[in-house]
């Protein structure tokens, strides 16, 4: 394109650790152009954070029809075509490069995908220089059917997430993620829907992205890999997904894109998308025992919003929930479990049962009905 073509949001100035951000870095922008030649115009050093979601390189032959007939959406647009692997491989090697130049040394890089595309994927991402930290298998509770029963339902993908290099420092909120589990060790294989109903973005009745993340799995990477004030870039923007999650969390983006329709989608979406004040930012760095739903996973897909207020039946106490599922209830701050037991001044507590909500018709609801909602729109 040759010149940067902007999407901004209004313009915000940002301290990062101290130190200024430089003026001229497009925060909370698209960058309407390719990735390679995006990345090429920022300064080393400037990222603390890149989610990655490439083309999967499906290879795909034919159309794929369902057994009543009617056609399966799936992905066969331009940008995930590559007439070789080793154009593919080239590719790929090339925005890695750039993404590991602008990323600071303490950052941490994020990359998703397939079967068809994730193993050569990670063989660059070593190539390249990064230290692979882990990879983590996104567990979907709704996967696609295999509709021609010939193979194993297709039921996850594989995050690797990578740092600058072996001896690099980088950021893991590990309490945080342990509270967001209900006060259990966060492991790396991760249940979580694949978007459905309201957050599935349409256009004249269609799917706006073949490919849309859920937010609740970049909730969740923000949430354990960066700080609020962190710039987050993401050089396969589509829909907008990191920026919504990144605004919502306190965090800038920068998104690159080519696809003008990806663009026009993905900053309407920005631009609805509310942040949490900055009292729901504040995380918990903390302590047991996880049920089939940790609480966490209820305010990461936004059936529980960060800066609600829970009470218990009796209205005696208010605990705000926060951005990792903990609550804030005076001087108290823990679990749904552990604060329930703290103003009680009792050995134990069932969070699930004790803390109430206001529903929509102004009935006063313990918080499993939400938990109990979440399992029937997710179960299989």
């Amino acid at each position: 394109m040759g010149v940067i073509e902007r999407i901004k949001a209004p313009a915000t100035t940002a301290k990062k650790r101290g130190n200024m951000v430089p003026a001229d870095l497009p925060l909370n922008s698209i960058l309407k152009m390719d990735c390679i030649e995006a990345m090429r115009s920022l300064p080393d050093a400037c990222i603390d954070m890149v989610f990655a979601d490439p083309p999967y390189n499906l290879q795909l032959g034919g159309d794929l029809s369902r057994p009543d007939g009617s056609m399966v959406d799936a992905v066969d647009d331009d940008w995930d075509k590559f007439d070789t692997f080793a154009a593919y491989d080239k590719f790929t090697r090339d925005w890695l490069a750039e993404a590991r130049r602008i990323l600071k040394p303490d950052g941490s890089l994020w990359v998703i995908g397939s079967y068809h595309n994730i193993f050569r994927v990670g063989t660059a991402v070593q190539d390249a220089g990064y230290w692979i930290l882990n990879d983590i298998v996104w567990r979907k509770s709704n996967p696609m059917p295999n509709f021609k029963g010939t193979r194993f339902t297709n039921a996850h993908e594989t995050l690797i997430w990578a740092a600058h290099g072996e001896k690099a420092r980088y950021t893991f909120n590990y309490r945080a993620m342990k509270t967001l589990n209900d006060e259990l060790q966060m492991r790396s294989d991760w249940l979580i829907p694949i978007c459905g109903g309201q957050e599935r973005l349409k256009r004249n009745g269609t799917k706006a992205h073949p490919t849309q993340k859920p937010e609740a799995l970049l909730y969740r990477i923000m949430l354990a890999t960066t700080k609020p004030g962190d710039i987050i870039l993401d050089p396969f923007f589509g829909t907008g997904t990191t920026g919504a999650v990144a605004k919502r969390l306190g965090r800038h983006y920068i998104g690159c894109e080519r696809e003008d329709v990806y663009c026009e989608v993905a900053e309407d979406r920005i631009a609805a998308a509310l942040p949490l004040d900055e009292s729901a930012l504040k995380t918990m760095q903390s302590p047991k025992a996880a049920p089939r739903v940790a609480f966490g996973q209820l305010v990461e897909t936004g059936y529980v919003k960060a800066g609600a207020v829970l009470t218990d039946k009796k209205r005696q106490f208010k605990a705000t929930v926060r951005a990792d599922g903990s609550l804030l209830c005076g001087d108290h701050q823990g679990s749904i479990h552990k604060v329930g037991s703290l103003v009680q001044d009792a050995p134990s507590c069932n969070g699930w049962t004790y803390w109430y909500y206001q529903a929509e018709d102004g009935a006063m609801k313990p918080v499993d009905d939400i938990r109990q909602t979440y399992l029937l729109a997710t179960e299989v």
